[in-house]
């Protein structure tokens, strides 16, 4: 006996799409006051926000880190001063004077808790090797925040020259400074790119401005609606500010992406003969069903963030939620009211079969040749995907920042003529109370400079070199005892080791036997703890992302092998994401063209960026196909006549869509940020891929090679779909659809 479908007109689309039919007039003056009202606290959101850094909390360095400054007063050198001489070297009298005075104006400030000059503790490590150079180290004590918006106002006046020295300003801080600051203006030019063609695009896919500008507004609704939220949850817990540019970049393409579907589904119906409101209902009711199930798996994606625990991965799972609920009811609640209200003006000019025909012609194409065209993609995808086999993790530095920028050139010249590295020292601390002799002091310390990696080591004893004494007791040494009694060791490292396997390097010195408990911190330390633990959450990430899209897409189908399938081909598409991102950022590929410098390796977290955002976005895809296939099976009973049908409504649509979003992501390749090169990049090629080989060649070549499996489910979990599945159907249009006869093959 056939199963009683739930009626449509106590569903909640259905009512959702009637409530919009009933008060379009209430809807879109609600949405007239909301607009202005979230751009202007979405305007303010930025200031709400924070920056962060490169450390993880509860690990070993962020413990460093706190005794540090509570013990030693002093901490990791994150601004650094190049001073150059213009004539003769560092020593002599004139620079002598300038560099005494740099350093005792630089400890002046109000936010520096610790000035080390070359000048003034005589540190060969802070020498460059020709004596044309010496640094000036400081530490601005401050959260991310605040100290690159001091750094703002402050650089500028700490890069000067005269007639003795020139003066410029570099270390890690300044680095980050000049990164958010070169992302900020990038995202801000590409979405000034990005409106008006994306406005274009739509008028050329729907050949309708009105239909055009009602969807950017969708998007930009929004876009400002998950700033107000960001601006809302931030007085409540830390915000990262580059949540604020993944809002702009995803509200504006889902927001357009659902708009499609629903505009596209509403012209269907009145193709079919339905009228206005008729018509509106009944794409709230169906496309809102696909639109309401694909915005659960973008937000699952970008939520299973929330297992990380830095809060800049998290802002991204806030940004994430925000902007589908904001897309999602900009699709179902403000479209239906517009095309409620100007229903005419969104009707298709005239139908257009031929494009439909085309998908329909390659689909049926696929339908007879599944293994001859479906092995073809594969081998496709796996050549494009397989440069990830020699993917390598490694840690962010200054050539994320474009050739020429100030703190780039900065830290290139004391990598080219510095032996030592002490804007990156190593800092070894024991624990309170744990007093040790001279001899132990020295012993470890000792130990500890016989590390390769290890340009010298400050004690308390003085400073070692190759396991001798170098030099005795100096300023710096004097300060190695702390308040509760214990030690510190500073280990200052080579260029070449900061230049190889930093992780490799805090674990060996990590490994070097103490006398007393004692642990490792340091900018080098933070980014190693910080990899570690990003790493480690990984397999929980996948899991979750991958368990829970398949759990939507039972819900949706009622399959248990289409979910599988569906995981396995978003994979594949991923593939060629991490195979692009290792080809072209860690390999160099096209380095020349796209303006950046290769390091040989990526850094981990803004892949696992990626993979939430890309896996959302291609699931997305999926959602839409997969949704109206199974509609068409539900209706006809015939798996190919249902991807035909399938193919044919929404391959045109899933290109379009595609098209803008890849316009939208590739604009970043523009960036002079490494990062969003690679978000830009790496984003467009996989909805590229996605579209087309995936979607439109392996999809329907695997449900017709699947034949009836591709809906099978055991009894349990059958029932439980039945139960539980979201299934939301109109009452059927007019005139239904027929799909064409003649496929050329069994049904299954």
């Amino acid at each position: 006996m056939a199963r009683r479908q739930p009626s449509a007109r106590t569903g909640p689309l259905t009512r959702l799409g009637r409530l919009a039919v009933r008060w379009p007039g209430t809807i879109l003056l609600v949405a007239a006051v909301l607009l202005p009202l979230f751009g202007v606290l979405g305007a303010g959101a930025p200031g709400a926000l924070q920056l962060a850094r490169w450390d993880a909390p509860g690990t070993e360095s962020v413990r460093v880190q706190d005794v540090l400054r509570e013990q030693y007063g002093t901490g990791n050198p994150n601004l650094a001063l190049l001073v150059t001489a213009k004539d003769g070297d560092v020593d002599d009298p004139a620079v002598v004077a300038e560099g005494d005075r740099i350093a005792a104006d630089l400890a002046d400030h109000p936010m520096v808790t610790d000035v080390t000059a070359y000048w003034t503790d005589r540190d060969v490590a802070l020498r460059a090797e020709d004596g044309g150079r010496a640094l000036v180290l400081a530490r601005l004590e401050g959260d991310a925040t605040e100290t690159r918006a001091e750094l703002a106002d402050l650089s500028p006046e700490l890069t000067w020259e005269n007639e003795t020295v020139r003066v410029a300003v570099g270390g890690q801080e300044e680095v980050s400074r000049q990164v958010s600051e070169q992302a900020t203006a990038d995202f801000l030019t590409a979405e000034l790119i990005v409106l008006p063609t994306v406005t274009l695009l739509l008028a050329l896919v729907y050949r309708r401005t009105v239909a055009a500008l009602v969807t950017v507004g969708v998007g930009l609704f929004s876009v400002l609606a998950t700033l107000t939220g960001l601006r809302l949850i931030a007085q409540f817990t830390p915000v990262s500010t580059f949540a604020a540019n993944l809002a702009l970049v995803l509200g504006l393409g889902l927001g357009i992406d659902y708009c499609l579907f629903v505009i596209n589904r509403y012209r269907e119906e009145r193709d079919a003969g339905l009228s206005t409101d008729e018509a509106v209902v009944r794409a709230v009711a169906v496309a809102g069903r696909t639109v309401l199930f694909s915005g659960v798996t973008v937000a699952i994606s970008l939520a299973t963030l929330l297992v990380f625990p830095f809060f800049f991965l998290s802002s991204f799972a806030y940004a994430g939620v925000l902007v589908v609920l904001a897309a999602v009811g900009g699709a179902t609640v403000l479209l239906p009211a517009a095309l409620a209200r100007w229903g005419h003006r969104f009707d298709r000019p005239r139908r257009e079969e031929r494009v439909a025909a085309w998908w329909e012609s390659a689909a049926r194409f696929v339908l007879r040749r599944p293994l001859v065209t479906g092995l073809a993609a594969l081998a496709v995808l796996l050549l494009a995907a397989s440069p990830v086999l020699g993917l390598r993790f490694g840690l962010p530095d200054q050539r994320t920042l474009p050739e020429g920028t100030s703190s780039r050139v900065v830290a290139e010249e004391t990598a080219e003529h510095f032996t030592a590295e002490p804007t990156d020292n190593i800092f070894l601390v024991t624990g309170p109370d744990a007093r040790l002799s001279a001899a132990h002091t020295g012993d470890y310390a000792a130990e500890l400079s016989r590390h390769p990696g290890a340009f010298q080591v400050v004690s308390a004893v003085g400073t070692h070199r190759d396991g001798e004494l170098a030099e005795p007791p100096g300023a710096a040494s004097e300060a190695m005892t702390g308040a509760d009694g214990g030690s510190l060791f500073t280990v200052v490292p080579t260029q070449q080791a900061m230049a190889g396997d930093v992780p490799g390097l805090v674990a060996d010195l990590r490994a070097v036997p103490a006398p007393v408990p004692t642990e490792v911190g340091g900018y080098p330390a933070e980014t190693t703890d910080f990899r570690s633990v990003l790493l480690s959450r990984v397999p929980l990430l996948a899991t979750l992302v991958l368990v829970a899209t398949a759990l939507v897409l039972f819900l949706l189908t009622g399959s248990v092998l289409l979910p599988i399938k569906a995981t396995v081909l978003n994979l594949l598409s991923l593939g060629v994401m991490f195979g692009a991102l290792v080809w072209i950022f860690q390999d160099g590929n096209f380095s020349g063209v796209l303006g950046f410098t290769p390091t040989g390796s990526i850094e981990p977290s803004i892949p696992l960026l990626m993979f939430c955002v890309a896996y959302g976005l291609s699931m997305d895809y999926e959602v839409f196909l997969l949704a109206r296939i199974t509609e068409e099976h539900r209706r006809t009973g015939d798996t190919n006549a249902a991807v035909v049908a399938g193919v044919r409504r929404t391959a045109p649509l899933i290109t379009a869509a595609a098209g803008i979003l890849v316009v939208t992501f590739a604009t970043y390749a523009t960036s002079g940020v490494v990062f969003l090169k690679e978000l830009g990049i790496g984003t467009a090629l996989v909805i590229l891929a996605d579209a087309t080989l995936i979607r439109t060649v392996l999809l329907p070549a695997t449900m017709r090679l699947a034949g009836r499996a591709n809906w099978w489910a055991p009894r349990p979990l059958r029932r439980f779909h039945d139960r539980f599945g979201l299934r939301e159907e109109a009452p059927p249009p007019a005139e239904p659809e027929r799909v064409p006869a003649g496929v050329g093959m069994p049904a299954a």
